[in-house]
């Protein structure tokens, strides 16, 4: 008989029975494992619209399986629709908080295991911290992607609506094609449609081992993403019974196992962020270099949306990430002794999956024939970012330019300059004091680079900032740059026309002016004063790390 860590730590008293009594518990069930559901359901973004009916079914799956589960709201931000605007700044803020919740929740109540349930981008990491920090048996429940939206047989994403402005800006469509696009786009419930950020992570979060083989890429519209959810609280019950715990699946091994997966399918810049954060959080040393060292091993073999052709239920059709990992195994570019929620291991979990991609699609290219020889997410440093940034290449022939920096304090003032046509081609944009401290809260650019995208530009103009992208940005495009304007960085201190290169094979991002005028900036540099001094975003501002170090607010350093 399984007993509950609540019981040990002082439910056996009355008053805390005579608590429970009143939500359901009867005397057999105190003796029950109490298990958390963190239900991040939401009408506001259709990632999350779905999950409520997912954690319904978890709830009575627990119950037949012997726990008594108990159902905790979190909250979601959807960055589609605060893109582009100053909500978007709570965006990643919104990881912290979601993590803080869980845990709190979790440990406030005694719980013995948490089945958390998210769907837009920072439910999935925002849980994985928390689980990192509690270390009680765990398991995530992806709400599902979004199915294609379709408009004259082509495949739609909200990344279309986004590059239809841009097209619209330069004259390619007219107002009716563009509100064609955009009522078509996202058809349903579920995750933007791309291998964007949310099904990066819940890419990133199968390979780790805590949601179910396959389930990552599973449509939220389809029944089996019902039986998945039903099938991952049995495991996880069975996974509190065996001990099963976090950081017995977190560990370098399995991290590394994650970033090759990244790299392989062409995932988001926003892993390395968060990847880093979970890392940090368990207490596992994983730098931003490491991403560089496997994306020199690792090809990228999945053609997805954004710069490719497929989208993620295509994937799914095609074999999911069972399939990718397995390609990545028999390479050598996995390590086959990590475990999953199961206590399984990765050799045991794709003993059954095929050598070589099915032959009759081509969303998965076997390793001898990828789309690029190397990973896609190139780490760039320099005088500008000595920490490190982060440049998606894919989708772009030639990723090296020399140019005029174009300066802007703010993504907004850059926008109205792409849609008033002042970008030209070789120009290297510039948007700085949009980093964690300085935002706050790192900011994605997806209308600017989707804006640029839909003028043709993505291949021959560069965008530098010291914010993010979102997943389903691509093009010539470098983020994450630290050290962050706010914080006294480089990209602080550039000016319009300073010569800059960006230079993606070699891993260089260079102001090339001599040192000795940096310094000189550099003394006449002053900090600007914080834009929110109360509230979440005054106090995550003082909080929140370097984003080379995953941008995260629970350590000191």
């Amino acid at each position: 008989m399984l007993r509950s860590r609540a019981i040990t730590e002082g439910v056996q008293r009355s008053p805390n029975r005579a608590m429970l009594r009143a939500v359901g518990f009867e005397d057999e069930d105190f003796s029950k494992p109490i298990v958390g559901i963190a239900n991040g359901y939401s009408t506001i973004t259709p990632c999350n619209v779905g999950l409520n009916q997912l954690a319904l079914c978890a709830e009575k799956s627990l119950k037949v399986s012997g726990a008594m589960p108990q159902m905790f709201g979190t909250i979601t931000v959807s960055d589609g629709i605060s893109m582009g605007t100053e909500g978007m700044k709570y965006s990643l803020v919104s990881r912290e908080v979601i993590a803080d919740a869980i845990e709190t929740a979790c440990n406030a109540q005694s719980m013995d295991g948490v089945l958390a349930i998210g769907g837009c981008d920072k439910n999935m990491p925002g849980a994985m911290i928390a689980i990192a920090r509690m270390n009680i048996p765990s398991i995530f429940v992806y709400g599902g992607t979004i199915k294609p939206g379709k408009l004259n047989g082509e495949d739609l994403t909200v990344v279309s609506a986004f590059e239809a402005v841009g097209q619209l800006a330069s004259g390619k469509i007219n107002k009716e094609r563009l509100l064609d696009v955009e009522k078509n786009a996202c058809p349903g419930a579920g995750s933007c449609g791309g291998m964007f950020t949310a099904n990066t992570m819940s890419a990133v979060i199968e390979t780790l081992g805590f949601s179910l083989p396959y389930s990552s890429t599973m449509a939220a519209e389809d029944h089996e993403k019902k039986l998945s959810t039903e099938d991952s609280a049995r495991t996880l019950v069975k996974a509190i019974r065996l001990n099963i715990r976090p950081l017995d699946l977190l560990t370098r091994k399995s991290l590394e196992n994650a970033i090759s997966v990244i790299m392989a399918v062409g995932g988001s810049t926003n892993a390395v962020l968060h990847l880093l954060a979970i890392a940090r959080t368990a207490g596992i040393q994983l730098s931003i270099d490491d991403f560089e060292i496997i994306r020199q091993k690792v090809p990228v073999i999945c053609d997805l949306k954004p710069s490719g052709k497929y989208v993620t239920v295509d994937l799914h059709n095609a074999g999911g990430i069972p399939q990718v990992m397995k390609l990545l195994l028999e390479a050598g570019l996995l390590h086959g002794d990590c475990i999953n929620i199961e206590g399984k291991s990765i050799k045991e979990i794709l003993k059954n999956v095929p050598n070589e991609p099915p032959k009759d699609q081509d969303v998965i290219r076997p390793i001898s024939n990828p789309l690029y020889k190397k990973g896609h997410l190139a780490i760039l440093k320099g005088n500008i970012a000595k920490e490190g940034s982060v440049a998606k290449i894919s989708g772009i022939k030639k990723p090296l330019l020399t140019g005029p920096a174009i300066v802007f304090e703010s993504e907004e003032e850059c926008l109205e300059a792409i849609l008033n046509n002042k970008i030209k081609e070789g120009d290297v944009v510039v948007v700085r004091y949009e980093g964690p401290v300085g935002g706050p809260g790192m900011r994605e650019m997806l209308a600017p680079t989707s804006a640029i995208v839909g003028q043709g530009l993505g291949d021959k103009v560069a965008l530098i900032t010291d914010g993010r992208f979102s997943g389903g940005t691509y093009g010539l495009v470098v983020g994450h740059v630290a050290p962050e304007a706010a914080v006294g960085g480089t990209i602080g201190l550039i000016k319009n026309g300073d010569s800059i290169t960006v230079d993606a094979d070699k891993g260089l991002i260079q102001l090339n002016i001599d040192e000795s005028e940096i310094k000189k900036r550099r003394i006449s540099w002053q900090q600007p004063k914080p834009r929110y001094k109360t509230g979440v975003l005054g106090k995550y501002s003082r909080l929140v790390s370097s984003s080379s170090r995953g941008a995260i607010t629970d350590q000191i350093y």
